[in-house]
């Protein structure tokens, strides 16, 4: 059955100018499964694109990524992954969730993107086999109070020397601890203007984290 068994509906979504489809479950409250939240509290965050998503695709969008890796984190349905992997990265999109990673293959096929790994990631407990990235990058990962410093973590083992990491978040209290975090990492970070998705009139405004190794 695959991706499929969840009746996936098409979303079309407008980045700096050329639209990219995202297939997503229809209901996502229909997903949660309460055992699986007892378990680990796990809600399917993965089953919608969120404006964080949109904000760092557009980023992603307009760079020139032949011959970089990119690694994805916390993918959800892979928005920046798919429009990375069109600007011309080697991209590998990472989640916690096995079905988040069917939609993004599901959706890769679908706009004819074959530059695309999936593989599931659990940031506990990093594979030795991950490698290291030209780009790594995350959007709307950092919504309870231990994501900070997790993420900061992940990141100083997965960036080379000379990569960037970009992390998107609509301004959400839990995000303020990610600052100090990274900088305990060994991480440098520049916090950009907050900014909505282009052409967007509403809804949560998106800061982006540019994050380095200090030269």
């Amino acid at each position: 059955m695959g991706f499929e068994r969840f009746a996936p509906v098409e979303r079309r979504i407008d980045i700096n100018g050329r639209p990219l489809s995202v297939w997503r479950p229809p209901d996502m409250e229909a997903l949660i499964d309460l055992v699986a939240f007892d378990e680990d509290e796990r809600i399917p965050y993965w089953a919608d694109v969120w404006e964080s998503a949109i904000v760092l695709a557009e980023e992603l969008a307009a760079v020139d990524g032949t011959g970089q890796t990119l690694l994805e984190l916390g993918c959800g349905l892979g928005l920046p992954a798919l429009a990375a992997a069109r600007a011309g990265f080697a991209v590998t999109a990472t989640d916690y969730e096995s079905p988040a990673l069917e939609g993004v293959r599901f959706s890769a096929a679908r706009n004819g993107l074959d530059t695309i790994a999936t593989r599931e990631l659990d940031w506990r407990k990093l594979p030795a086999d991950l490698g290291r990235y030209d780009r790594v990058v995350a959007a709307d990962v950092l919504y309870e109070s231990h994501h900070p410093a997790a993420l900061a973590d992940v990141i100083a083992r997965t960036l080379k020397p000379d990569g960037l990491a970009l992390v998107a978040d609509p301004c959400r209290q839990k995000a303020a601890g990610f600052e100090p975090a990274a900088r305990a990492a060994g991480l440098g970070i520049i916090k950009q203007q907050a900014r909505r998705p282009r052409g967007a009139t509403d809804g949560p405004a998106v800061e982006i984290y540019c994050v380095t190794f200090p030269s």
